[in-house]
Protein backbone atom coordinates (compact mmCIF):
# COMPACT_ATOMS: atom_id res chain seq x y z
CA UNK A 1 0.00 0.00 0.00
CA UNK A 2 1.20 3.82 -0.52
CA UNK A 3 2.11 5.23 2.70
CA UNK A 4 0.69 8.68 3.04
CA UNK A 5 2.00 11.14 5.61
CA UNK A 6 0.13 12.10 8.92
CA UNK A 7 -1.30 15.12 8.91
CA UNK A 8 0.33 17.69 10.78
CA UNK A 9 -1.72 18.38 14.07
CA UNK A 10 -1.72 14.76 14.56
CA UNK A 11 1.90 14.54 13.49
CA UNK A 12 2.03 16.84 16.73
CA UNK A 13 0.12 15.15 19.01
CA UNK A 14 1.70 12.07 18.26
CA UNK A 15 5.61 13.08 18.32
CA UNK A 16 4.37 14.39 21.83
CA UNK A 17 3.21 11.13 22.50
CA UNK A 18 5.91 9.55 21.80
CA UNK A 19 8.59 11.29 23.91
CA UNK A 20 6.63 10.18 27.17
CA UNK A 21 7.94 7.05 29.08
CA UNK A 22 4.84 4.91 28.40
CA UNK A 23 5.05 5.34 24.47
CA UNK A 24 8.67 4.20 24.80
CA UNK A 25 8.23 0.97 26.88
CA UNK A 26 4.89 0.47 23.91
CA UNK A 27 7.59 0.98 20.68
CA UNK A 28 10.47 -1.27 22.55
CA UNK A 29 8.46 -3.91 23.39
CA UNK A 30 7.11 -4.30 20.13
CA UNK A 31 9.96 -3.35 18.28
CA UNK A 32 11.86 -6.49 20.11
CA UNK A 33 8.52 -8.92 19.22
CA UNK A 34 9.16 -7.74 15.49
CA UNK A 35 12.81 -8.13 15.41
CA UNK A 36 12.32 -11.77 17.14
CA UNK A 37 10.65 -12.84 14.71
CA UNK A 38 7.22 -12.66 15.72
CA UNK A 39 4.44 -11.30 12.86
CA UNK A 40 2.69 -8.00 14.23
CA UNK A 41 -0.31 -6.51 12.15
CA UNK A 42 -0.11 -3.84 11.34
CA UNK A 43 3.05 -3.89 9.32
CA UNK A 44 5.32 -0.98 10.58
CA UNK A 45 4.32 1.73 7.86
CA UNK A 46 0.30 1.41 8.54
CA UNK A 47 0.36 1.48 12.33
CA UNK A 48 -1.03 5.03 12.22
CA UNK A 49 -2.78 4.94 8.83
CA UNK A 50 -6.13 6.30 10.68
CA UNK A 51 -4.27 10.25 10.80
CA UNK A 52 -3.17 10.55 7.57
CA UNK A 53 -6.69 11.19 5.92
CA UNK A 54 -8.11 13.64 7.63
CA UNK A 55 -6.33 15.89 10.45
CA UNK A 56 -8.01 16.53 14.22
CA UNK A 57 -9.97 19.72 13.18
CA UNK A 58 -11.66 18.01 10.13
CA UNK A 59 -12.88 14.56 11.87
CA UNK A 60 -16.76 14.33 11.42
CA UNK A 61 -17.24 10.91 12.71
CA UNK A 62 -15.21 8.64 15.06
CA UNK A 63 -15.88 5.41 14.66
CA UNK A 64 -13.85 2.88 17.44
CA UNK A 65 -12.77 -0.60 17.40
CA UNK A 66 -10.75 -2.50 19.75
CA UNK A 67 -7.62 -4.27 18.25
CA UNK A 68 -6.69 -4.46 14.42
CA UNK A 69 -7.58 -7.82 12.58
CA UNK A 70 -4.89 -10.51 13.18
CA UNK A 71 -5.33 -12.49 10.27
CA UNK A 72 -2.45 -12.35 7.11
CA UNK A 73 -2.90 -9.58 5.10
CA UNK A 74 -6.02 -7.92 7.19
CA UNK A 75 -5.40 -5.02 9.14
CA UNK A 76 -4.13 -1.87 7.55
CA UNK A 77 -4.53 0.65 10.15
CA UNK A 78 -7.73 1.80 9.94
CA UNK A 79 -10.82 -0.19 12.47
CA UNK A 80 -12.99 -2.51 10.73
CA UNK A 81 -11.46 -2.19 7.56
CA UNK A 82 -9.07 -4.60 5.76
CA UNK A 83 -6.48 -4.56 2.53
CA UNK A 84 -7.96 -4.99 -0.89
CA UNK A 85 -8.77 -8.60 -2.43
CA UNK A 86 -9.22 -9.85 1.04
CA UNK A 87 -12.17 -11.26 2.44
CA UNK A 88 -14.95 -8.91 3.79
CA UNK A 89 -14.60 -9.89 8.01
CA UNK A 90 -18.12 -10.74 9.59
CA UNK A 91 -18.36 -7.88 11.75
CA UNK A 92 -17.80 -5.76 8.79
CA UNK A 93 -20.63 -8.08 6.54
CA UNK A 94 -23.03 -6.92 9.37
CA UNK A 95 -21.79 -3.13 8.82
CA UNK A 96 -22.88 -3.90 5.41
CA UNK A 97 -26.36 -5.06 6.45
CA UNK A 98 -27.26 -2.07 8.66
CA UNK A 99 -26.07 0.18 5.56
CA UNK A 100 -28.62 -1.82 3.39
CA UNK A 101 -31.27 -1.15 5.85
CA UNK A 102 -30.25 2.61 6.78
CA UNK A 103 -28.86 4.36 3.92
CA UNK A 104 -30.56 4.39 0.34
CA UNK A 105 -28.71 2.82 -2.32
CA UNK A 106 -26.30 1.51 -0.51
CA UNK A 107 -25.18 -1.82 -2.50
CA UNK A 108 -22.81 -4.31 -0.75
CA UNK A 109 -19.63 -4.28 -1.96
CA UNK A 110 -17.12 -7.07 -2.60
CA UNK A 111 -14.69 -5.52 -0.77
CA UNK A 112 -13.83 -4.40 2.97
CA UNK A 113 -11.94 -1.86 2.21
CA UNK A 114 -13.25 1.79 4.21
CA UNK A 115 -10.48 4.20 2.57
CA UNK A 116 -13.36 6.37 0.99
CA UNK A 117 -14.64 6.73 4.32
CA UNK A 118 -11.45 8.17 6.07
CA UNK A 119 -11.03 10.43 2.99
CA UNK A 120 -14.64 12.28 4.18
CA UNK A 121 -13.49 12.78 7.50
CA UNK A 122 -14.47 9.49 9.18
CA UNK A 123 -11.81 8.42 11.89
CA UNK A 124 -11.51 4.71 12.15
CA UNK A 125 -9.76 4.31 15.40
CA UNK A 126 -8.92 0.74 16.78
CA UNK A 127 -7.68 1.23 20.56
CA UNK A 128 -5.45 -0.67 20.81
CA UNK A 129 -3.21 -0.13 16.89
CA UNK A 130 -1.57 -3.42 17.10
CA UNK A 131 -1.81 -6.66 17.82
CA UNK A 132 0.35 -10.08 17.04
CA UNK A 133 -0.82 -12.55 13.93
CA UNK A 134 -3.65 -15.01 15.25
CA UNK A 135 -3.57 -13.75 18.70
CA UNK A 136 -6.49 -11.69 19.20
CA UNK A 137 -5.88 -8.63 22.10
CA UNK A 138 -2.30 -9.65 22.19
CA UNK A 139 -0.99 -5.91 22.48
CA UNK A 140 -3.71 -4.95 25.05
CA UNK A 141 -2.70 -3.27 28.16
CA UNK A 142 0.62 -2.34 26.72
CA UNK A 143 -0.22 0.97 26.50
CA UNK A 144 -1.96 1.56 23.62
CA UNK A 145 -5.25 2.65 25.46
CA UNK A 146 -3.39 5.74 27.06
CA UNK A 147 -2.66 6.71 23.68
CA UNK A 148 -6.02 6.30 21.51
CA UNK A 149 -7.46 8.10 25.61
CA UNK A 150 -5.35 11.02 24.99
CA UNK A 151 -6.66 10.83 21.16
CA UNK A 152 -10.13 10.94 22.19
CA UNK A 153 -9.48 13.93 24.43
CA UNK A 154 -8.16 15.93 21.56
CA UNK A 155 -10.97 15.49 19.79
CA UNK A 156 -13.21 16.46 22.52
CA UNK A 157 -11.49 19.59 23.51
CA UNK A 158 -10.49 20.77 19.54
CA UNK A 159 -12.84 19.50 17.19
CA UNK A 160 -15.69 21.59 17.03
CA UNK A 161 -17.97 19.14 16.83
CA UNK A 162 -17.71 15.69 15.50
CA UNK A 163 -20.40 12.21 15.97
CA UNK A 164 -18.94 9.60 17.86
CA UNK A 165 -20.10 5.68 17.33
CA UNK A 166 -19.50 3.57 19.91
CA UNK A 167 -20.49 -0.26 19.39
CA UNK A 168 -20.07 -2.71 22.32
CA UNK A 169 -18.89 -2.09 26.50
CA UNK A 170 -14.98 -1.47 25.63
CA UNK A 171 -16.32 1.47 23.02
CA UNK A 172 -18.63 2.65 25.14
CA UNK A 173 -16.30 2.68 28.37
CA UNK A 174 -13.82 5.39 25.75
CA UNK A 175 -16.56 7.91 25.62
CA UNK A 176 -16.91 8.72 29.19
CA UNK A 177 -15.41 11.81 28.90
CA UNK A 178 -16.91 13.15 25.91
CA UNK A 179 -18.65 16.37 25.76
CA UNK A 180 -22.83 16.25 24.74
CA UNK A 181 -22.77 19.85 24.23
CA UNK A 182 -20.39 19.87 21.30
CA UNK A 183 -20.62 15.97 20.07
CA UNK A 184 -22.94 13.52 19.37
CA UNK A 185 -22.41 10.11 20.77
CA UNK A 186 -24.33 7.13 19.33
CA UNK A 187 -23.84 3.87 21.26
CA UNK A 188 -25.36 -0.05 20.46
CA UNK A 189 -24.19 -3.45 20.44
CA UNK A 190 -21.15 -4.00 18.53
CA UNK A 191 -21.34 -5.34 15.13
CA UNK A 192 -19.85 -8.82 15.88
CA UNK A 193 -22.13 -12.19 15.04
CA UNK A 194 -22.17 -12.58 18.37
CA UNK A 195 -23.89 -9.33 19.65
CA UNK A 196 -25.54 -8.09 16.23
CA UNK A 197 -28.64 -9.19 17.06
CA UNK A 198 -29.24 -7.48 20.31
CA UNK A 199 -29.86 -4.11 18.67
CA UNK A 200 -27.06 -3.15 16.65
CA UNK A 201 -29.07 -4.12 13.46
CA UNK A 202 -31.89 -1.24 13.04
CA UNK A 203 -29.69 1.13 14.97
CA UNK A 204 -29.46 3.62 12.17
CA UNK A 205 -26.58 4.95 13.30
CA UNK A 206 -25.43 5.83 9.84
CA UNK A 207 -28.32 8.44 8.92
CA UNK A 208 -28.28 9.37 12.61
CA UNK A 209 -24.72 10.69 11.81
CA UNK A 210 -25.75 12.12 8.52
CA UNK A 211 -28.72 13.85 9.88
CA UNK A 212 -26.72 15.60 12.59
CA UNK A 213 -23.90 16.68 10.82
CA UNK A 214 -26.08 18.05 8.44
CA UNK A 215 -27.64 20.06 11.03
CA UNK A 216 -24.45 21.41 12.42
CA UNK A 217 -24.41 22.92 8.75
CA UNK A 218 -21.59 20.66 7.75
CA UNK A 219 -21.18 17.88 4.63
CA UNK A 220 -22.77 14.64 4.77
CA UNK A 221 -20.45 11.22 4.78
CA UNK A 222 -21.49 9.15 1.71
CA UNK A 223 -21.29 6.04 3.29
CA UNK A 224 -21.92 4.26 0.11
CA UNK A 225 -18.55 2.67 -1.18
CA UNK A 226 -17.25 1.40 -4.75
CA UNK A 227 -19.06 -2.39 -5.22
CA UNK A 228 -16.46 -4.37 -6.77
CA UNK A 229 -13.21 -5.02 -5.30
CA UNK A 230 -10.24 -2.54 -5.86
CA UNK A 231 -7.30 -4.22 -6.28
CA UNK A 232 -7.60 -8.06 -7.87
Amino acid sequence: MTTLAIKPQWKALINHEKSKPYFKILSEKIAAERTAGTTVFPQDDDVFNAFTYADLTEVKVVIIGQDPYHGAGQAHGLAFSVQDGVKVPPSLVNMYKELVTDIDGFETPKHGCLTSWAEQGVLLLNTVLTVQQANAHSHAKLGWETFTEQVINELNTHNKGCVFILWGAHAHKKGKNISLDKHLVLKGPHPSPLSAYRGFFGCKHFSQANDWLAKQGMEIINWKLATEVLVK
